[in-house]
């Protein structure tokens, strides 16, 4: 009986060899995995997982914009500073400070979270408010928002002059109140 009990150890101990390199394998495969899914996440994805939190955009041309992130679109957000509200466009954004470390993916977006930029900025056109549009390049103007166009801002400066500002030359909308 003594072949039996060594034939039995021999196959546990195949058994075991293979397990532990189907194991080996199948950890690789799900790190592989890992880094595929996480490649798909999106700064607006982070972002809207951390909406009600409070969050530092360094935002290009503008610095550190520093307010609690109410609203995330798929290539803007709102945040809520001390007395202003900002309307940061996505790709100015240089690095976020306070983000979650979750995100939400695309699929779970409300319709109101997949409203663009151009959105936000009728919203402003509509309320005919005061603001700053501040530029990549560093520049702020102090403007009424009349219309938006599908690359364009028409806003008004001064004692009613029209001037169109691309869109992709803005960095953040301020409020001025």
């Amino acid at each position: 009986m003594e072949w039996d009990e060594r034939l039995f150890a021999f196959l546990d101990d195949l058994e075991g060899r293979a397990e532990a390199l189907y194991d080996a394998e199948r950890e690789s495969d799900l790190a592989d995995r890992s880094r595929a899914e996480y490649a798909t996440v999106t700064l607006a994805g982070r972002l809207l997982a951390s909406s009600g939190r409070d969050v530092v955009l360094d935002v290009r041309g503008v610095g550190p914009v520093a307010g609690l992130l109410q609203r995330v679109g798929p290539d803007w957000c709102l945040a809520h500073g001390a007395a202003q509200d900002w309307v940061v466009r996505l790709a100015a954004v240089v690095s976020v400070e306070g983000a979650s470390s979750r995100a939400v993916p695309e699929v779970a977006w409300s319709p109101v979270d997949r409203l663009g930029f151009g959105s936000a900025l009728r919203r402003l056109a509509d309320a005919g408010e005061p603001c700053v549009v501040h530029g990549v390049d560093g520049t702020a103007r102090a403007v009424v928002p009349a219309r938006v166009g599908s690359d364009f801002v028409e806003v008004i400066v001064g004692e009613g002059r029209r001037l169109l500002l691309r869109r992709d030359a803005i960095a953040a909308v301020q409020s001025r109140t």
